[in-house]
């Protein structure tokens, strides 16, 4: 199914949405206005001849200078259908998206990942945290702008300290002892 297949089914689904077909050479890419997503996603799935059950992934491209400056992106799988489809969803820099984690409960840790790294809000997300960077961690570094050279100090751990006769007591306890 290419895009203005997908676009015509969708049509009647989702009143007043108004997509776009997008280049791509591997499978069909929409874009969805950011307002209609929930409904679109939910369309997609739930709709017998469509039926994209799966969401596989939610990521970000960041197209500084450029405004909208992000594009979330959702790649969906259809696994009876055995087809692939990419919802696009054009940001501003201080936009937000709204979340889909009432659609796919797998959206919350990717769309986690994606604020982590780009700073792009889900609007009705639950729990938006840092997930891959520390929570002290400042910024977004995905991001363009982010710069390159930081300096922040690493944080290391005491190592246990024992003293020379504790380690050698351990380890005569450890030793396996051969019979000979």
């Amino acid at each position: 199914m290419d895009a203005p297949a997908v676009i015509d089914a969708l049509g009647p689904l989702v009143s007043g949405a108004a997509y776009e077909a997008g280049a791509s050479v591997d499978f069909a890419t929409i874009y969805v206005p950011a307002d209609r997503l929930v409904e679109t996603c939910t369309a997609l799935r739930d709709t017998p001849s469509l039926r994209f059950n799966v969401l596989l992934e939610v990521t970000a491209a960041d197209y500084l200078p450029r405004d909208p400056r992000f594009e979330v992106v959702y790649h969906l799988l259809s696994v009876s259908r055995r087809q692939r489809l990419r919802l696009k969803v054009r940001v501003a820099e201080t936009g937000f998206v709204p979340t889909v984690q009432g659609v796919w409960l797998s959206a919350g840790w990717l769309e986690r990942e994606v604020w982590d790294m780009f700073g792009i809000v889900f609007d009705g997300h639950p729990d938006l945290r840092r997930l891959l960077m520390p929570e002290d961690w400042e910024g977004h570094p995905q991001r363009k702008d982010y710069p390159v050279q930081i300096e922040k100090a690493t944080q290391t751990y005491e190592p246990l300290e024992i003293s020379e006769a504790e380690f050698k007591a351990n380890m005569e306890r450890d030793r396996v002892k051969r019979t000979q």
